[in-house]
């Protein structure tokens, strides 16, 4: 990344100096989505889902939401989380295609990636998203007001 693009936004070895009140990222930071399904697949983890996200699921694929609740979720820890296959990748994730099925209609947890409290806690998580996801750290500029929107969205 050039001093020009970098200029104003944290890259992916931001560095934490500063111990005032405002957050290490308070200059932004950069994302774009390259839509490389890193997110999507590998260890099996958790997608929260609410019924109003389901629904929408289940508008956008033009099937019942008993059936994407059936096929697609599972219980834990008294939550809604999407289900995965065998080897970790989510229940709407594409593999010929590495692609999102739902992308249009994905839940807010895969909205506000990567811009959860986990990895804006210190400038070293955010540099541990960097290294697995290449849209971190690069391309479009989020403002402080924009990620703490997002982050505020779910807390993970």
């Amino acid at each position: 990344m050039s001093a020009e693009a970098s200029e104003g936004a944290e890259s992916c070895s931001a560095d934490p100096a500063g111990a005032d009140a405002a957050p290490w990222y308070k200059d932004g930071l950069q994302f774009t989505c390259t839509q490389c399904g890193d997110c999507c697949t590998g260890a099996p983890g958790v997608v929260w889902v609410t019924d109003d996200e389901l629904r929408e699921i289940a508008d956008y694929l033009g099937k019942p939401i008993g059936e994407i609740r059936l096929f697609h979720t599972r219980l834990i820890r008294g939550r809604m989380s999407l289900t995965e296959f065998a080897n970790g990748d989510c229940t709407f994730f594409d593999p010929r295609g590495r692609k999102c099925t739902v992308y249009r209609a994905r839940p807010v947890q895969c909205r506000t990636w990567p811009f959860w409290n986990s990895h804006l806690a210190s400038a070293q998580a955010w540099q541990n998203v960097c290294e697995k996801c290449p849209g971190s750290g690069e391309g479009a500029f989020f403002s402080l007001e924009q990620i703490k929107e997002r982050a505020s969205r779910i807390d993970m």
